[in-house]
C-alpha cells in the first residue's frame, strides 16, 4: 500500500507556523524557513530521494501570499499590509492538506503483477482499514467493484484481499500506461464505504507481432536512392520497457532501415533505398524485419519483406491531402460513409488506375472501419462507442498499376452523444428503521456511474422534497441516503424512497432506484380514549353482572405497543371498595355491575378507568366515568297515618259530628314514597266505604271530608278504605283503613267502640272450631286406608300359603328353607346340586308320561310309541335303579332315576316340558323332572322358547 502524504511531524510544524506565531517563530521568518530548519539533520538524508524536493517546494509555495511578496516579511508589513490575508491563505491551505491527508489514509492502494493465479494475496484490508474479523466472517463486510467481472475477493477468515481470477492487464487496460482497478469495501453495520485501488503491473508476457508476417513492396528500378517506404509496424500490448523498443533489418545491401518517432512516441519503421535497383540484375530482394521489446528476457517478432523491382513508371499517385480528419458522432448508423480519400495519377492508361488500401490500422479499428479499394470511401462496419474509443488513426495507401504509391493519414474522432443513462446500484440498504432514529441515520449507500463524458456524464441525484430523507455524497460516485428528520411511524409506516439520477445531456437521460423502508414502531403514543369522559344511566335493581357501558381507547402504535388493557382506579363508595360495585374487563373495556344498585342508597357512582399499553415502559391515560342510578318504582307508598293497629291492616278511629257540613274535614291520610320523581307522586282515592256517598278523599292531599250532611239512617260507625297510589309504571299502592264514628259526644264514641270490640272477640273461636273438624276428618281417612292395606297383605299371604301346600306332596314336614322353586318347579336341597338350562331353540319332540313309570335308561333310538328316557347310562352302559331313593310323586307325571357315579355325566336331550318348555341337564343325581305344578301332559310337536337361563336345583 502506498505511503500517506508527508510525515505528520511536518504537518504539525506547518500547523504551528500557521495557527500561532507564539511558539518561538520570528515575525520575519517565513513558514517555509521553519520547515527547512525543522527538517534539519533528520530530513537531510532524504533530500536526494526522488519526489521529495517538489514536495518541499509545495510547502514553500504555501507561504507565498497571493499578491506577491512574502507572508513572513517584517512585523510592520504583516500587521499593516497582509495580516488577515495571510491568515486566510494559511487556513485554506491547511484545510486542503488535511483533506488530502484523510483521503490518502482512507483509501488503501495496492499493486499486483498481472497473470497471478487465483487466490493470490493482494493486501491486508482488515488491518489497513481496522475492520472487525467477526464482521467479515458473518458477511457484514462486502466487496463491490465497478466492472461487471469480479477480479478480487475478501477472504472471510483472514480479511485479506485476494484475486478472484487470473488478471490479464492487456485485456483490461489496452494502450493505457497505468492500469488501476478500483473496488469498494462496504461495511453493512456501520454503513461505511472504503475505496481500494489495485494497480496491475505489467509483465513481459507478450512478444511484438506484425499483422502480416509476409510483406511485399513494389519499387520501380528508376527510384532514386534515399527514397523511403513506410513499413508495417509491429504491435506489443505490453507497456513500459516490456513494450516494443527497436527494429532491425537484415538481408540485402540495397536497403537500410530508418525508424521515425511518431507524435505519440511510437516508432515508425521505414525502408530506405540505399543503392539503385536494376531489374535486370535482380527482380526480387528478400528482407527480414525484426521487432524486439525491452523485457528480461527480450521477446521478438519477425516479418519477411519481398521487394519486387518494377519497370520504369513516370508518375506516382498523389493524395489530395496529406492528412484527413473527420469528427463523427457515436450514434452514426452502421454502413454510413464517414470519409472518402482521393488520389490522382498523372499517367495515362493502366498506370493512372489507382487502388486504395489500409497500410496501418489497429486491430480494434480494423473491425470498425472499412476502406473501399476502388472509391476510397471509409464506411462503418459496426456501431461506434465513445466510451470504448474516441480517436482512431489509419494510414491509407494509394497504388497505381505501376506499383507506385502514396500514403496519407486518416484521423477519425468520435464525439460523445448522450446515449447512456446513468447507472445506479444500491450497494447497501436498510429494510427497517426505528422511528426514533436520530436525523442523519444512514439508510442506504448508492453507487452511480455514467459511461458518457463531459456534460453528458455529469450526474445529479435527487430525492423528492416531500420525503424526510436527503442525499449526501461520500466520494467519487458514492452517495448515501440519510434521514433528514425524526420519523413518525404513526404518520407514515412505510416509505418507498425513489432516488433519481439524471445527466446533463440534452435531452437528459435518467435512471432511478426505489428503496423500500419500513418504519419500526416505538412506544411513543399513550392510549387515547374515544371520549373525554363517559357517563351512563343505570336502572336500579339491575342484575348482578349486567353490562353498564364500554370504554374504548386506541393506541396509534403497532403490535404489542398498541395492545391496550384496562383497569379501575381503586376508590370507595359509601365506605365499601369500588371494586365490589363495578369491574372492568381488561381486554374489552366493558364495565360490569357486580351488585344490584339501589337508588335509595346510591344515586351516583364516579370512578376512573386507566388504559395501559403493552410497551416497555408502558404508557397510560385515564378517563372519568360517571354512573347515574335511575330510580325505578320499586317502593310502594308507605302510610304514616292512620297508624298501623296490627299486622293485618291499618286502623284509625275518627270522630265526625252528625251535624257536620259538607266539606268538613274528618281526617287526613298521610303517606310517603321512598322513590323519587314521578314514582314518588302520590294520589288518594276512596276504594271502599260503608256509605260511599258520605265521604270523599282529596286526590293529592289525602284529606277525608264529608260529601254531604250525615243522615239519621247512616250507620254510626263508618269504615273507609283509602288507596294510596304512586305514578310509577306499574303503579304501586297501599291502603289505609279509617273508622269514622258519627257521634255528637265522646260518650257515644266510646260506646260504639266497646260494641265493636265485643263483636271482634267472638270471631277467633269460630275459626278454631272449623280447623278442629278438618283435622279429625283427615285422621279418620288415614286410619281407614291403613286397615285396607293391612287386609290386602293378609289375603296375599294366605293365597300364597295355599298354593305352596297344594304342591308340597310327599315333602310335607320338610322345612320351607330347603326348597327352591322356579316357575312352579320345586326341588329338595341336598348336599349336591344340578344345573338346569333352558334353550331358545325350536325343537320337535315326542314325550309320553305315565303314572308310576320310571325311566332309568336312554335307548339309542326309542320307538315312537314309547316315552323318551330321561337319563342316559354312563360309558360302561351299566345302570341300576336305586330303590332307596325317595320318590317324588306328582298327580300328572313323575320319573325317578338312580344317581350316576361322580365321574359320569348324564344328559336328558330333546326332552321338553310342554308347559314351561324346559330342557334339563343333570349332574350326579336324580330328580323329578316336572312337578305337579307344571301340569305337563304327553306332547308331540314344536315348541318355541324365547329365553335362555340356568338355575341350580338341589336333589
Amino acid at each position: 500500500m502506498t505511503a500517506a502524504p508527508p510525515a505528520a511531524a511536518r504537518l504539525a510544524r506547518l500547523q504551528a507556523c500557521w495557527l500561532g506565531r507564539s511558539v518561538g517563530l520570528r515575525a520575519s521568518e517565513p513558514c517555509g524557513a521553519v520547515l527547512q530548519r525543522g527538517e534539519g539533520a533528520g530530513d537531510s538524508s532524504r533530500s536526494g530521494e526522488p519526489g521529495k524536493e517538489p514536495e518541499r517546494e509545495l510547502y514553500r509555495a504555501a507561504d507565498r501570499p497571493v499578491g506577491g511578496g512574502k507572508c513572513g516579511g517584517s512585523a510592520a508589513t504583516m500587521y499593516v499590509a497582509g495580516r488577515w490575508r495571510c491568515r486566510l491563505n494559511r487556513a485554506l491551505l491547511w484545510c486542503v492538506l488535511v483533506t488530502a491527508w484523510e483521503a490518502a489514509w482512507g483509501q488503501p492502494r495496492y499493486s499486483l503483477p498481472e497473470e497471478m493465479p487465483k487466490g493470490s494475496f493482494v493486501g491486508d484490508v482488515a488491518k489497513d482499514l481496522a475492520l472487525d474479523l467477526p464482521a467479515i466472517q458473518d458477511g457484514g463486510v462486502r466487496l463491490l467493484s465497478e466492472s461487471r467481472t469480479r477480479y478480487f475477493a475478501l477472504h472471510g477468515k483472514t480479511g485479506h484481499l485476494v484475486t478472484a481470477e487470473r488478471i490479464d492487464r492487456e485485456q483490461l487496460c489496452e494502450s493505457v500506461q497505468q492500469c488501476v482497478l478500483r473496488c469498494e469495501v462496504i461495511v453493512e453495520g456501520e454503513m461505511k464505504v472504503y475505496g481500494i485501488e489495485v494497480e496491475i503491473r505489467d509483465i513481459n508476457d507478450n512478444a511484438p507481432s506484425f499483422k502480416e508476417i509476409e510483406l511485399e513492396e513494389r519499387i520501380s528500378e528508376t527510384t532514386a536512392p534515399g527514397s523511403r517506404f513506410p513499413l508495417a509496424e509491429a504491435h506489443d500490448p505490453d507497456v513500459g520497457r516490456n513494450s516494443l523498443q527497436r527494429y532491425e533489418l537484415s538481408g540485402d545491401e540495397h536497403f537500410s532501415l530508418s525508424v521515425q518517432a511518431g507524435p505519440g512516441g511510437d516508432q515508425r519503421p521505414e525502408l530506405v533505398l540505399a543503392k539503385a535497383l536494376d531489374r535486370e540484375e535482380a527482380a526480387f530482394h528478400e528482407l527480414v524485419l525484426r521487432a524486439s521489446d525491452g523485457g528480461e528476457p527480450s521477446r521478438t517478432g519477425t516479418a519477411r519483406i519481398r521487394v519486387a523491382v518494377l519497370d520504369a513508371n513516370d508518375n506516382a499517385p498523389a493524395f489530395s491531402q496529406a492528412e484527413y480528419t473527420v469528427r463523427v458522432a457515436e450514434d452514426v448508423p452502421v454502413g454510413s460513409a464517414l470519409l472518402t480519400v482521393t488520389a490522382t495519377d498523372a499517367d495515362e492508361g493502366m498506370n493512372c488506375h489507382v487502388k486504395f488500401s489500409v497500410k496501418k490500422i489497429s486491430e480494434k479499428a480494423s473491425k470498425i472501419f472499412h476502406l473501399d479499394s476502388e472509391t476510397g470511401a471509409i464506411t462503418l462496419l459496426r456501431s461506434l462507442d465513445f466510451e470504448e474509443g474516441d480517436l482512431y488513426e489509419l494510414q491509407v495507401q494509394a497504388r497505381d498499376a505501376g506499383e507506385l504509391f502514396d500514403t496519407a493519414k486518416v484521423t477519425i474522432t468520435v464525439t460523445d452523444v448522450n446515449d447512456n443513462a446513468p447507472e445506479m446500484t444500491v450497494s447497501s440498504a436498510l429494510r427497517d428503521i426505528s422511528e426514533d432514529a436520530p436525523p442523519g441515520t444512514v439508510v442506504a449507500l448508492l453507487h452511480v456511474q455514467h459511461r458518457d463524458s463531459g456534460p453528458n456524464g455529469q450526474v445529479r441525484c435527487s430525492i423528492a422534497e416531500s420525503l424526510p430523507f436527503r442525499l449526501e455524497k461520500l466520494f467519487k460516485n458514492y452517495y448515501r441516503v440519510v434521514t433528514a428528520e425524526v420519523l413518525d411511524r404513526e404518520a407514515v409506516s412505510e416509505y418507498n424512497v425513489t432516488v433519481r439520477a439524471s445527466d446533463g445531456g440534452s435531452p437528459s437521460l435518467w435512471s432511478s432506484a426505489v428503496l423500500s423502508l419500513r418504519v419500526l414502531d416505538v412506544n411513543d403514543n399513550a392510549p387515547v380514549f374515544a371520549e373525554a369522559r363517559y357517563s351512563a344511566r343505570v336502572a336500579e335493581n339491575n342484575a348482578a353482572g349486567a353490562l353498564v357501558l364500554t370504554v374504548r381507547a386506541a393506541d396509534a402504535d403497532w403490535g404489542q405497543n398498541a395492545r391496550v388493557r384496562y383497569r379501575l382506579w381503586e376508590g370507595r363508595v359509601r365506605g365499601a371498595p369500588l371494586s365490589s360495585y363495578v369491574s372492568v374487563h381488561a381486554e374489552t373495556g366493558a364495565l360490569y355491575a357486580l351488585r344490584s344498585f339501589d337508588y335509595e342508597e346510591v344515586r351516583e357512582v364516579g370512578l376512573w378507568v386507566r388504559a395501559e399499553d403493552g410497551g416497555a415502559p408502558s404508557l397510560s391515560s385515564n378517563v372519568s366515568v360517571r354512573l347515574v342510578i335511575v330510580d325505578e318504582n320499586d317502593n310502594a307508598p308507605q302510610v304514616l297515618y292512620p297508624p298501623s293497629a296490627s299486622g293485618a291492616g291499618w286502623a284509625g278511629v275518627e270522630l265526625a259530628p252528625r251535624s257536620a257540613e259538607p266539606g268538613a274535614l274528618v281526617a287526613k291520610v298521610v303517606a310517603v314514597d321512598a322513590d323519587a320523581g314521578q314514582n314518588a307522586w302520590l294520589s288518594y282515592e276512596l276504594a271502599k266505604a260503608t256509605e260511599p256517598a258520605l265521604f270523599r278523599v282529596g286526590l293529592h292531599s289525602g284529606e277525608v271530608r264529608t260529601a254531604r250532611v250525615p243522615l239519621s239512617r247512616d250507620a254510626a260507625r263508618q269504615s273507609l278504605v283509602v288507596v294510596v297510589k304512586d305514578h310509577g309504571r306499574p303503579a304501586l299502592s297501599a291502603t289505609a283503613t279509617l273508622t269514622v264514628v258519627l257521634a255528637e259526644s265522646v260518650g257515644e264514641l266510646l260506646s260504639e267502640l266497646g260494641s265493636a270490640a265485643a263483636a271482634a272477640a267472638g270471631e277467633p273461636s269460630v275459626s278454631l272450631t272449623r280447623w278442629l273438624v278438618l283435622a279429625v276428618a283427615a285422621v279418620s281417612c288415614l286410619f281407614l286406608a291403613f286397615l285396607l292395606l293391612l287386609l290386602a297383605l293378609r289375603l296375599r299371604r294366605w293365597r300364597r300359603s295355599q298354593l305352596l301346600a297344594a304342591g308340597s306332596g310327599a315333602l310335607r314336614g320338610v322345612p320351607a328353607s330347603h326348597f327352591v322353586g322356579i316357575d312352579g318347579v320345586r326341588a329338595f336341597l341336598h348336599s349336591y346340586s344340578h344345573e338346569v338350562s333352558l334353550t331358545a331353540d325350536s325343537l320337535k319332540s315326542q314325550l309320553r308320561f305315565s303314572g308310576g313309570s320310571c325311566c332309568d335308561t336312554l335307548p339309542a333310538r326309542p320307538p315312537p310309541d314309547e316315552p323318551a328316557p330321561l337319563l342316559a347310562e354312563d360309558a360302561d352302559g351299566a345302570r341300576r335303579a336305586d330303590p332307596a331313593a325317595p320318590p317324588v310323586s306328582s298327580s300328572h307325571h313323575a320319573c325317578s332315576a338312580t344317581p350316576p357315579s361322580p365321574a359320569s355325566l348324564l344328559f336328558a336331550t330333546r326332552v321338553l316340558c310342554p308347559v314351561c318348555t324346559m330342557r334339563f341337564i343333570y349332574k350326579e343325581g336324580k330328580a323329578s323332572l316336572i312337578s305337579s305344578l307344571c301340569g305337563g301332559v304327553s306332547f308331540s310337536g314344536e315348541v318355541n322358547v324365547v329365553s335362555l337361563f340356568s338355575v341350580r336345583v338341589g336333589v
